[in-house]
C-alpha cells in the first residue's frame, strides 16, 4: 500500500477486514479459499491482514467466490452513501499493476439493484475474469475514449467511442486494449 491518502488507507484496512469477514463467514480456512478462488494461500494471508492490495484479478476471483460484483464488495467498505454523489465524493479504485482505475459513480446500495461505473485502462492491458460473481448479471457497457476489445463467453467485440455492447455475464470475460490506445468506459451493471 503506497502512496494511499489517511483515507485511502482506511479504505485498504476495511476492505481487509471485510474479506477476512468473508471467508470466516463461510468457515473456510486461508487454505480452502485459495483452493476455491486459485489465490495463493500467501497472498490471501497478505491481503487478509492489508500488507498489500488486491490486483484487479485477485478481486474478481474473490468476488466470483463470494457471489459478489466487485463494486458491491468495495460498496461493503465504504460509509453510507447519499442520494447525490459529488465527483469528487465517489470512490476509486486503482490497480496500479495493471492500469486499471475504477470510480463508482453511482455505487450499488442494498435498495437498488443498479450501478454506474467509470472506468480507465492504460494501453497494452489485459484483464481476464474467469467467472461472473453472479451468472446473467445485465452489462451495459458505453466506450467512450480510446479503443478496447471485450470478450464474452468466448466471443470477442472490438469497440469504438460511443460504441455500447450489452450482454448479460454468465462465464469467462475479458478486457484488452491495444498497445497504442487506452480505454475510458462506463459501466452500466443491474
Amino acid at each position: 500500500m503506497e502512496n494511499l491518502s489517511a483515507s485511502g488507507r482506511d479504505t485498504e484496512q476495511r476492505l481487509a477486514q471485510r474479506l477476512r469477514q468473508l471467508r470466516v463467514e463461510q468457515g473456510w480456512s486461508l487454505d480452502q479459499l485459495a483452493v476455491q478462488s486459485q489465490v495463493s494461500r500467501a497472498t490471501l494471508s497478505r491481503l487478509e491482514n492489508a500488507e498489500v492490495s488486491p490486483t484487479t484479478s485477485v478481486l474478481g476471483r474473490l468476488c466470483a467466490v463470494y457471489g459478489l460484483t466487485m463494486s458491491r464488495l468495495l460498496r461493503m467498505v465504504e460509509d453510507d452513501f447519499p442520494p447525490l454523489l459529488r465527483r469528487a465524493d465517489q470512490p476509486v479504485w486503482n490497480d496500479p499493476q495493471t492500469g486499471f482505475r475504477r470510480r463508482s459513480v453511482s455505487p450499488p446500495s442494498q435498495a437498488l439493484a443498479g450501478e454506474a461505473l467509470e472506468c480507465e485502462l492504460d494501453a497494452d492491458v489485459h484483464i481476464a475474469y474467469a467467472t461472473s460473481p453472479r451468472p446473467g448479471m445485465e452489462h451495459h457497457l458505453l466506450l467512450h475514449d480510446g479503443r478496447l476489445a471485450v470478450t464474452v463467453d468466448g466471443q470477442r467485440h472490438d469497440l469504438l467511442p460511443g460504441d455500447c455492447l450489452r450482454y448479460q455475464l454468465s462465464g469467462p470475460s475479458a478486457f484488452d486494449t491495444p498497445l497504442d490506445s487506452g480505454a475510458r468506459y462506463f459501466l452500466f451493471i443491474v
